[in-house]
């Protein structure tokens, strides 16, 4: 029987260690997926630690309700191997990107379309074992995707950084028509969110991160105008520029970052966050009303948004953010250096 090679959590808090079981067979509508790319997301740095920060010495333990070893890695595209008996429409050879939210099929968010918001997801990499491997079991073929033209290293990180983007920047709604929307965080979504704002909106978008390399990448791209968040002067830059903003994407979602952002909001304007990285952040109540503002979340996106991003990036020839490849051994040191800042765009494991 052929053998599946992991890099696999152990231990929450620690380094991550090679399992090698048998592979999978599929049954039923399921597909067994051999991986080509996996994108490596900040996202599985929590997974990896066992919790988000909530400020303070506050918590949230995303450790409990999981067998160990388990397999991180949610940004996948690859081959499909092999399929069970009612696998319709999966074709062994083809080349897929897959889409990793899914949900029970039965909650209410799963009967509107909302697999991503499911109370009790299967949510690959997150809930079950997901990328950081040679091969990964799907439960329908609805949820692989045909990428082509795209490169597998481009279509692997669509599923969750590209998805997360262009979720966040619809939920902006006519805002950007009236003037430039404001990216703060330039990791991999940030990056992604700059490519698709490029494409979506007429006024190219201005962007604000705390690291110079990302910012000058960032202007290489098409930003029109960068910003250093942890720069006294820069809120009053952004209003002298702009006069007050009414579309904010926060691709941080830190205390400092929220904070930056409601900072330079204009009446009638809105935050979409998307970032994780955790704190506390409160703001005055009567400003909601004020200032007509809005503060909104979003956790990834839908299966039918996937398949609209896709189409979109061969619509308007959207191009790759920059990209590393790194064998999938070397899953740990990639997550290493993400923990550490040292990731421009996004790091892609190679099995």
């Amino acid at each position: 029987m052929t053998k599946m090679h992991r890099q696999s959590l152990v231990a929450y808090g620690q380094p991550l260690c090679e399992t090698v079981v048998d592979c999978p067979t599929p049954r039923g509508s399921e597909v067994l997926v051999r991986i080509e790319r996996c994108g490596v997301c900040h996202s599985d740095l929590h997974m990896q630690d066992g919790y988000f920060s909530l400020g303070g010495d506050k918590k949230l333990d995303v450790s409990a309700g999981r067998t160990l070893p388990f397999t991180l890695g949610h940004e996948i595209a690859g081959v499909i191997d092999s399929k069970g008996e009612d696998a319709g429409g999966a074709e062994v050879g083809d080349r897929v990107a897959v889409y990793p939210w899914i949900g029970d099929g039965v909650c209410p968010a799963c009967l509107c379309g909302e697999e991503n918001l499911c109370a009790n997801p299967r949510h690959l990499g997150i809930a079950v074992d997901g990328g950081y491997a040679t091969h990964v079991l799907v439960p329908h073929p609805r949820y692989l995707l045909d990428y082509a033209p795209l490169s597998p290293d481009f279509a692997g990180p669509l599923m969750c950084s590209g998805l997360t983007a262009y979720a966040a920047l619809k939920r902006l709604a006519n805002r950007p028509e009236r003037g430039p929307v404001l990216l703060i965080g330039l990791g991999g979504v940030g990056m992604m969110g700059l490519a698709i704002a490029r494409a979506l909106f007429r006024t190219p978008p201005i962007v604000a991160d705390i690291d110079a390399d990302k910012r000058n990448t960032a202007l290489a791209a098409g930003a029109t105008l960068a910003y250093d968040p942890s720069d006294p002067q820069a809120r009053k830059d952004v209003m002298k520029a702009t006069g007050g903003l009414l579309a904010i994407c926060d691709f941080v979602g830190s205390d400092k970052s929220l904070q930056f952002a409601t900072g330079l909001l204009g009446r009638g304007g809105k935050v979409v966050v998307t970032g994780l990285l955790g704190g506390n952040f409160s703001i005055a109540a009567a400003l909601f009303g004020i200032k007509a503002m809005t503060i909104e979340g979003t956790l990834t996106g839908t299966l039918a948004e996937a398949r609209e991003l896709l189409d979109l990036v061969r619509a308007k020839n959207i191009a790759p953010i920059p990209t590393r490849e790194r064998p999938l051994a070397q899953a740990q040191a990639a997550l290493d250096d993400l923990r550490a800042g040292r990731v421009v765009g996004r790091t892609v494991l190679t099995a």
